[in-house]
């Protein structure tokens, strides 16, 4: 598959997550009577990541965040040379994703980008008032965990057709884990579509969600591959 189709299946999957991920964040996670609360949000992460591996695995190999991309080049599974077209299909979907967002969530009266619009923080935009460092940690040990699992469910060696299952359901369980702590992020991409519309506080924070991301994925990457060997 050229790098073309691969980069446009990127943004489709990317703009997926975001749309869907934040979208229940910001439109279903509180509505009254019937919102769906932070385990609603949690699956409907999952539930993007799933629903996008059967969909579009096979011609991009479903990364939807930089973080993923960065991960599977220190485990031995992705090309340095496409790492770039990656990271900039991911944020333009994240972007994408982000601003269908923002139309459809302006169309409500109350609507504020001061309620922070599923952006990232940490300190006192941490939804539970957590510092920097457990955000920190959090981001960096949740990520790690991610693409170790991702390593895990995708090496040649583990049984066919069920990564997109373990991998939706890993996604899940670190937003249980982490919506309190920074509105969990684990990808660059989808802390930047958001941020943009925010400004403000959350582009001064976002650096904090690439870095530490990142960090988690390449621990992951070059611990597996040490661990288990390349698993192509």
């Amino acid at each position: 598959m050229d790098i073309g189709r691969k980069a446009a299946a990127e943004v489709v999957g990317t703009f997926w997550l975001v749309l869907g991920g934040c979208g229940s964040a910001v439109l279903a996670a509180a509505f009254p009577e019937v919102g769906i609360g932070l385990l609603g949000v949690s699956f409907a992460f999952g539930l993007t990541v799933l629903t996008m591996v059967y969909s579009i695995g096979h011609i991009s190999g479903c990364h939807l965040n930089p973080a993923v991309s960065v991960g599977l080049w220190a485990g031995g599974r992705f090309e340095a040379g496409e790492l770039a077209p990656y990271i900039i299909a991911q944020v333009v979907g994240a972007t994408i994703g982000a601003g269908t967002l923002y139309l459809i969530a302006s169309g409500q009266a109350e609507f504020t980008l001061e309620d922070g619009f599923a952006a990232n923080g940490y300190g006192p935009k941490s939804p539970g008032g957590y510092g920097f460092t457990a955000c920190l940690v959090a981001e960096v040990v949740l990520t790690a965990m991610f693409l170790f699992i991702i390593l895990g469910a995708t090496d040649g060696r583990a049984p066919a057709g069920f990564a997109g299952i373990a991998i939706g359901l890993a996604l899940t369980l670190i937003h249980l884990i982490g919506i309190p702590v920074t509105n969990l992020s684990v990808n660059p991409a989808r802390s930047t579509g958001p941020a943009l519309f925010v400004g403000g506080w959350a582009l001064a924070q976002l650096w904090l969600f690439w870095v530490a991301p990142i960090g988690g994925a390449l621990i992951a990457g070059f611990g597996y591959r040490a661990l288990a060997g390349d698993g192509k």
